[in-house]
């Protein structure tokens, strides 16, 4: 389990998180900064709102399920996309994330403003999320400090996991030790 928190790492909702915004929930950092904050998407939250209906131009470039993804409570009303790169360069219209880990060397954000057409052959997956998770610079650490959030390292497929509904399991499953075991608490432990 990783110790700090650092761009590209997860943030992982603890059982004893309740807030209906975070409760199971699995965050990818995309920024952090220890004067300004950290900001993150998550990424097990599919909606049912279909690509199509928002950004018709960019359905045919989203990796499945083709639904907007409930980034996090803040901004909801903007759009954020995460995509992945096959190769090492960086196409126009998209930048890479900053971070050290080789889990999401070739994850970056993509400008929704731009033509989707530049991007059209050099980007292999694509999810795009509403509003993003946001904390204050000491705000995500106190929470961590409380038990709300495990910090654990990415590995490249849980940006767009196949099922995002069962990420937080499999997240949690493939840790070490006692952590493991968590995957297997039950959603309501009162029905135990």
């Amino acid at each position: 389990m990783a110790e700090a928190i650092y761009v590209g790492g997860l943030l992982v909702a603890t059982p004893q998180l309740d807030d209906p915004n975070f409760r199971r929930s699995v965050v990818l950092v995309l920024e952090h900064d220890l004067d300004g904050g950290t900001l993150g998407v998550v990424l097990n939250r599919p909606s049912d709102i279909s690509v199509t209906q928002v950004l018709p131009t960019w359905d045919a470039m989203v990796t499945g399920p083709s639904v907007l993804f409930q980034g996090g409570p803040v901004q909801t009303d903007s759009a954020l996309a995460l995509a992945a790169v096959p190769s090492g360069q960086e196409p126009l219209g998209w930048r890479r994330l900053h971070s050290g880990t080789s889990a999401v060397s070739r994850i970056g954000t993509v400008d929704l403003d731009a033509p989707p057409e530049i991007l059209a052959g050099e980007i292999a997956q694509m999810r795009i999320f509403a509003g993003y998770a946001g904390w204050s610079a000491g705000q995500l650490e106190a929470e961590i400090g409380q038990g709300a959030w495990y910090v654990v390292d990415s590995e490249p497929g849980d940006t767009f996991y196949h099922d995002p509904g069962s990420l937080w399991r499999a997240v949690l499953r493939r840790q070490p030790d006692e952590l493991a075991y968590v995957a297997t608490c039950p959603d309501d432990p009162s029905m135990n």
